[in-house]
């Protein structure tokens, strides 16, 4: 199960907060056993559930999203293997509080008690101050929990990720919010005074974050009220919570991804869901027009021609209308490319061709193709022997027109769908007459 709420209090994790203590405080996990949320890794059979039961502690960078009990955990690891607590917030400390925390913890090793230190944020630190943990955990001196909302493999030095694992933690789903719900109320001596509507709203409203949910929950506890409040009553009181997608980061990415691959799949409905994820969240809609029209011709290309044309004619509507008129010619651009006929043909025909020309250097056209603007080139042989096509059958000569040292190659395949039959049809016709004409 997991914990949601994360700060840099000095409170032990045994201890007992005030009566007058924020709610997140006052149902504070005492035992890893209270997690909500998390059993994959601290349950029994969890990597933290295993170092647990064997009394050894490695170094960890916990990766999950806001509120899902990163603070809590590295507090209740420390107080199941009896190490010493220590914890510092990358936004808050530097270099000197770091300093302050090494000395400590070299004090406490000398006394043979061993120091888990939890860093929140830690993708904040740059890459010195991340350094600046190496030899500390490499001696021992301190085992580092690092917690973190950005993926580690971008946000944190190789040599600190060698020497941790990395736990990813789940966003919460509807019953773990629910769990934690039932907790409060307990807590409170008192049921939630929302009706069951409401309150399923309310744990879509967190978008997977406990933290966010017991805050809202606690104002909703401290207003006295007739009767329980629905769904539009409590979202006139409470601020409603923004989707969690950060511009530049992860968020940017997975979204961006998964609005691709749905396209790929063919499936308009679930390409809309993703699109409107990033338009509502205030993503740049001509950044996700880009992405669009890029998918026109890596996934679509000549299966249907007309998808590229309808990007460009997305983004030529989405300038003259501006937002948030302008957004349902992009709209109409992901809906054609979600439901087009796919090929990647066009892409793999690129990507063969780049390499063909990278490994095959400077090899030059032969001679029949070559321009001869001067007599010097006509007497050095430059365009003898070339085959006007127009003066040909069916407007095909069958010319070679590779180099001379560089037999023909196959960069593009058209596939069996779409326009690309007929290419495919049209090519294999051309190369039945070349065939011929070689005989």
């Amino acid at each position: 199960m997991t914990d949601l709420f994360a700060d840099d209090s000095p409170q032990a994790p045994h201890d007992t907060a005030p009566a007058d203590a924020p709610l997140a405080d006052r149902i504070r996990p005492a035992s890893l056993s209270e997690i909500i949320g998390q059993d994959h890794i601290t349950g029994r059979e969890g990597a933290i559930g295993r170092m647990v039961a064997a009394g050894k502690l490695s170094s960890l960078i916990l990766w999950g999203p806001p509120g899902t009990g990163k603070t809590s955990i590295a507090r209740l690891l420390a107080d199941s293997v009896g190490m010493h607590y220590m914890a510092v917030s990358a936004v808050f400390s530097g270099v000197a509080d770091l300093k302050k925390a090494f000395a400590e913890a070299e004090k406490v090793s000398a006394m043979g008690k061993k120091t888990l230190l939890f860093v929140d944020e830690i993708h904040r630190f740059n890459k010195a101050q991340q350094d600046g943990f190496l030899p500390y955990v490499e001696r021992g001196v301190v085992t580092l929990v690092g917690a973190t909302t950005e993926n580690p493999s971008f946000e944190l030095n190789a040599a600190l990720l060698s020497r941790a694992q990395v736990l990813v933690l789940n966003r919460l789903d509807g019953p773990a919010l629910d769990a934690l719900l039932t907790r409060a109320e307990a807590a409170e001596g008192k049921a939630l005074p929302v009706t069951d509507d409401a309150r399923r709203a309310l744990i879509a409203s967190a978008d997977g974050d406990g933290r966010f949910l017991l805050n809202q929950a606690e104002t909703l506890f401290s207003i006295a009220m007739g009767s329980p409040l629905d769904p539009a009553a409590m979202a006139a009181l409470l601020h409603r919570r923004m989707p969690v997608y950060d511009k530049g980061a992860d968020g940017h990415y997975n979204l961006i991804s998964a609005l691709h691959k749905s396209m790929r799949g063919s499936d308009p409905q679930a390409a809309l869901y993703w699109l409107a994820r990033m338009l509502v969240a205030g993503e740049e809609p001509l950044y996700v027009l880009r992405r669009i029209t890029r998918f026109a011709s890596e996934d679509i290309g000549l299966a249907d021609p007309q998808a590229l044309a309808q990007c460009i004619a997305a983004k030529e509507a989405y300038q003259f209308l501006g937002s948030p008129e302008g957004e349902l010619a992009i709209v109409q651009a992901c809906i054609y490319c979600a439901t087009a006929p796919k090929s990647n043909a066009v892409y793999k025909a690129q990507k063969s061709a780049w390499k063909s020309a990278m490994d095959t250097g400077s090899l030059m056209p032969p001679a029949n193709i070559l321009n001869a603007p001067t007599n010097l080139m006509k007497d050095l042989g430059y365009g003898k022997g070339y085959a006007y096509d127009h003066d040909r059958d069916e407007g095909f000569s069958g010319d070679n027109y590779w180099p001379d040292e560089m037999s023909p190659q196959e960069f593009y395949a058209p596939v069996e769908r779409g326009f690309e039959v007929k290419l495919r049809a049209r090519l294999e016709h051309w190369e039945r007459l070349r065939n011929e004409r070689k005989d």
